[in-house]
């Protein structure tokens, strides 16, 4: 098991980078704001199990195989960026509208996504952001002494904390987004804005996500 002192780097670092704005924030805060706090706290499951995933990848050394191969961590990257630029299209094109906002761009009507869909969008915002697998990749190992024990058990303990931190921040985040939903809602003007501040934002992600090589 990692010492205390590991442990509190660890988590005061998981802490920074949870707070730093990225694609998983971004769709929380809006899905939130769009549908209401229990929307965002699906979706904030659908975010966690994509960190699961990956952790668990990473502590098994399947993550350190992928990002070797140089086209494999490509695929993914482009992979995220097309996604993220196909959530832009879907706020921008004509008659479109934000894939997290509340009202149907045809119908005028309230749209309510079903859990399951608020889930595997959390879900794939997160797998589709090679980030994430970096992350673990990256951090867990400067974490890890041997000589302590097993490290796979210190993995799942270091990779649990992060998970843990970034789900209180993040519901945290959910709920303080939600509590303006209502006052946001039934007004068209906002929702054009939204739409256009959504779409721009999506879209600077994606090109961000599509330009950068790995470090």
């Amino acid at each position: 098991m990692p010492d205390f002192p590991h442990l509190l780097a660890f988590s005061l670092i998981a802490l920074g980078m949870v707070l730093t704005p990225g694609p998983n924030m971004l769709y929380l805060i809006s899905r939130s704001i769009s549908q209401g706090p229990a929307a965002g706290l699906v979706s904030l499951g659908g975010v966690a199990l994509g960190f699961v995933f990956y952790m668990v990848c990473a502590a098994l050394g399947i993550t350190a195989l992928v990002m070797a191969v140089p086209y494999a961590y490509d695929a993914l990257r482009i992979a995220g960026a097309a996604y993220l630029l196909y959530l832009a299209w879907q706020a921008l094109k004509p008659g479109g509208g934000s894939p997290f906002a509340t009202v149907d761009a045809q119908s005028r009507r309230l749209r309510h996504d079903s859990p399951r869909r608020l889930f595997l969008m959390g879900l794939f915002t997160n797998l589709l952001n090679p980030k994430a697998a970096v992350l673990y990749l990256s951090l867990l190992p400067q974490f890890i002494e041997p000589e302590r024990g097993s490290v796979l058990a210190q993995s799942l303990v270091l990779g649990f904390t992060q998970i843990a931190i970034s789900l209180a921040v993040n519901a945290l985040l959910v709920l303080m987004a939600g509590s303006i939903a209502g006052f946001l809602a039934g007004r068209p003007l906002w929702a054009q804005w939204q739409r256009w501040l959504m779409g721009g934002v999506l879209g600077a992600l994606a090109l961000r996500m599509a330009t950068e090589t790995r470090r």
